[in-house]
């Protein structure tokens, strides 16, 4: 379903030429890695956000491991001092998890550049950076904030292709958008868009992606938890951005 989703969004929504730029928000997700490497392959100049630092940390998988530990102890644990300082440590295990994804990006999935929305005081300053004649494609994620930035530094009739918003989902209140004039002004084109809606051009999806995975073109990458126990803290680490790529659980690895 990524996959499809990610070709649908981006050849089907975006209709891109080659030459043009493109800005994924949440680039590390199941469906951002994908439209990222369809971008590269299409001759685009690519640049994702998330919210992970430029360089390789520790090794992910002992992270993780440690987080599952922390998370176990938290929940037995009666002690609010012993609490307090494991759930410090637990955040800055976090932390040292997101400084490989940036990384991962640049080097394994071939994007221009990446950045860390999070280390930005200033988006609309950073998207000037990394795009400094403009924006032609922008593929949501994320809305809010960022959509707000992407706006006055798209170009002329740019493409948003509207995928996800999952920077809205938990709050109680949403943010508003101050920016749409610019939507007037550039003739930008807003599309929201269903996976469920595409399904007829299957064939054709299967067609174009599978020489591109046999030929090592196209890769995608997994976010594994083992263990049932561990599904509950996967499924939160979705809405804080934890996970990188695919989140799934194997049940079993035998």
């Amino acid at each position: 379903m990524p996959g499809m989703t990610a070709y649908a969004g981006f050849y089907e929504v975006c209709s891109p030429k080659k030459g043009e730029t493109v800005f994924i928000s949440a680039v590390s997700g199941a469906v951002g890695q994908l439209v990222g490497q369809f971008a590269k392959l299409m001759g685009c100049y690519v640049v994702g956000s998330v919210g992970s630092k430029d360089k390789v940390f520790l090794n992910q998988d002992s992270i993780l491991a440690e987080i599952s530990l922390c998370d176990q102890y938290l929940m037995s644990e009666e002690d609010h001092i012993c609490a307090s300082v494991t759930q410090n440590y637990r955040l800055d295990l976090i932390e040292h998890f997101e400084l490989a994804r940036a990384d991962l990006l640049k080097n394994k999935l071939g994007f221009d550049n990446a950045f860390n929305y999070k280390e930005e005081h200033d988006l609309n300053s950073a998207l000037k950076r990394y795009f400094p004649d403009g924006i032609d494609i922008y593929f949501e994620n994320v809305e809010g904030k960022m959509l707000d930035a992407v706006l006055p530094n798209m170009r002329l009739h740019g493409r948003i292709a509207a995928c996800g918003m999952i920077s809205q989902y938990n709050l109680e209140q949403v943010e508003g958008v101050k920016n749409l004039f610019c939507l007037v002004a550039k003739r930008v084109r807003v599309q929201g868009f269903g996976v469920g809606h595409y399904y007829h051009l299957y064939p054709k999806f299967m067609e174009i992606v599978l020489p591109l995975i046999r030929e090592g073109k196209l890769t995608h990458v997994e976010d594994i938890a083992e263990g049932l126990e561990n599904a509950p803290g996967a499924l939160i680490g979705l809405f804080s951005g934890r996970n990188i790529g695919k989140q799934v659980v194997a049940v079993a690895l035998d």
